[in-house]
C-alpha cells in the first residue's frame, strides 16, 4: 500500500473496547495503517467509571472523545447525538474503514454514518442472537457493514441466511478470546492489590437491565440483591451498563455498600477482569461474560432471566428465573458443578486473522454497493 490507510475504532463500553482492544494493536503496529479511536458512550459516563481514562492510559495516539448522553437517556436520543458527532468527525478525518462492534447504538451509529457515507464499515461479532433489543440492533448494524469478522461458523450462517454475501462474512473468532489466552495478564495478587479485594475465594457479580422488560426491573434488581445478601459469599460487583433501566438495580446495590463480603465497582480494566474472572468460584448475573469468557475457564456459572436466551449456551450453565428462591438454589448447585472448559468462539488468533485481511488488496477493492444474495432454490 502506497500510503496509510486510515482506520477508526468507533468504542462506546468497556466491554467492546475489551473486545476490540487486540485488533487495534495489532493494526496500530502494522506498517500501512493509520489507527484512530473514537471513544463515546459509557466511556464518557463519571457514575460508570469514566473509563476513557482506561482507553488513554494504553497510550494510543488519535483518541477522539465524544459525550454521546447523559445517564439513562433514551437510545433514540443517544444513537441521532452519536450520528451527529460521529458523521462530523468522520467529515475532518476521511477515515478508509470505520470498525465497529456488536450490538449497541453505538456501533448502529457507526455503520450509518458509514454506510450514508460510502466509507467501508467492517462489523465485528456480528450474526449472533439474544433474547432482548440487542438483537434487533446487531442484525440491523450487519445490514448497514459492508464485511463482517465473525466469531464462529453459526453466526457466518446467520449472516448469509440473512442474504450477507459469503465471501463477506470472514470466521476469526472472538477477539477477547486473544486476551483471555495470553500469558501477559495481570496476576491475581496484582489484581487485588490494585482494587483493594481482600477475599481469598470469591464470586462475580454482573447483571443488566434487560430493555424489553422495563417493568418489572426494579422487581428483578431486588430480587437479584436480596439473593446476594442471603448468599453468604464474598462477592465482587460490577456496576451494569446504563441501559433503560439500570437505574433500578444500581439503587439496589446501596444496600450491599459498607458490607464485608462485597466489593462494588463501577467498572474494572478488561485484562484485570479477565483475572478475577479466572480466578473466580462462579459468575452470577445475566452478563455476556458468562456466556462467553467464563467457559473458556472453567467457571460455573449461574445465568439468570431472558438477557443471553438464544445464545450458544455452554452445557454446564444453570439457567434460572429472576427468583431469590432460584438464584440461591442455583449457586448451591455450583458448589459441586464439575465445569468443563469449552471454546465456542476461537482460538486466540483473531487478530492475526483480521490483519490479513486487512494486508489483503482484495480487502479494499470490496464493494461498497451491497447486494442481498438469495437462498439457491
Amino acid at each position: 500500500m502506497s500510503e496509510n490507510k486510515k482506520i477508526v475504532f468507533l468504542t462506546g463500553t468497556r466491554a467492546d473496547f475489551g473486545k476490540l482492544k487486540s485488533l487495534i494493536e495489532i493494526t496500530r503496529n502494522e506498517p500501512g495503517f493509520e489507527v484512530h479511536i473514537f471513544v463515546t458512550g459509557m466511556h464518557m459516563l463519571h457514575e460508570y467509571g469514566y473509563t476513557l481514562i482506561e482507553v488513554e492510559k494504553c497510550g494510543y495516539e488519535n483518541i477522539y472523545p465524544f459525550v454521546n448522553h447523559t445517564h439513562e437517556q433514551t437510545m433514540d436520543l443517544s444513537l441521532a447525538k452519536t450520528v451527529e458527532g460521529f458523521s462530523n468527525y468522520i467529515r475532518t478525518l476521511g477515515p478508509d474503514l470505520i470498525v465497529i462492534h456488536g450490538d449497541r447504538i453505538e456501533a448502529m451509529a457507526g455503520a450509518i454514518v458509514g454506510a450514508l457515507n460510502n466509507i467501508l464499515v467492517a462489523h465485528i461479532e456480528g450474526g449472533e442472537v439474544s433474547g432482548t433489543i440487542d438483537e434487533l440492533i446487531r442484525h440491523a448494524v450487519s445490514k448497514m457493514s459492508h464485511i463482517h469478522f465473525v466469531s464462529n461458523q453459526k453466526a457466518k450462517d446467520r449472516l448469509v441466511q440473512m442474504g450477507e454475501q459469503d465471501s463477506s462474512v470472514l470466521v476469526i473468532g472472538s477477539p477477547d478470546v486473544d486476551l483471555m489466552l495470553s500469558e501477559n495478564l495481570p496476576s491475581i495478587e496484582k489484581v487485588k492489590n490494585y482494587y483493594g479485594i481482600p477475599f481469598e475465594e470469591y464470586g462475580l457479580a454482573m447483571f443488566h437491565p434487560v430493555t424489553t422488560e422495563i417493568k418489572s426491573m426494579d422487581k428483578y434488581a431486588k430480587e437479584f440483591v436480596d439473593a446476594l445478601l442471603e448468599s453468604n459469599e464474598n462477592m465482587v460487583v460490577i456496576f451494569p451498563n446504563n441501559d433503560l433501566g439500570s437505574s433500578f438495580i444500581l439503587q439496589e446495590y446501596k444496600r450491599l455498600e459498607g458490607l464485608d463480603q462485597f466489593k462494588i465497582f463501577p467498572s474494572i480494566r478488561f485484562e484485570y477482569f479477565l483475572t478475577l474472572l479466572k480466578k473466580a468460584k462462579f459468575m452470577v448475573g445475566n452478563s455476556s461474560a458468562g456466556i462467553r469468557e467464563a467457559p473458556y475457564y472453567g467457571i460455573p456459572v449461574v445465568n439468570i432471566g431472558t438477557r443471553q436466551q438464544n445464545r450458544a449456551l455452554h452445557q454446564d450453565i444453570i439457567n434460572c428465573d429472576y427468583s431469590k428462591v432460584e438464584i440461591l438454589e442455583a449457586l448451591a448447585k455450583t458448589k459441586n458443578c464439575d465445569f468443563t472448559k469449552e471454546d465456542l468462539f476461537g482460538d486466540g488468533r483473531s487478530d492475526q486473522l483480521f490483519i490479513e485481511s486487512l494486508n489483503n488488496p482484495e480487502f479494499w477493492n470490496l464493494s461498497k454497493q451491497k447486494r442481498f444474495i438469495d437462498w439457491a432454490k
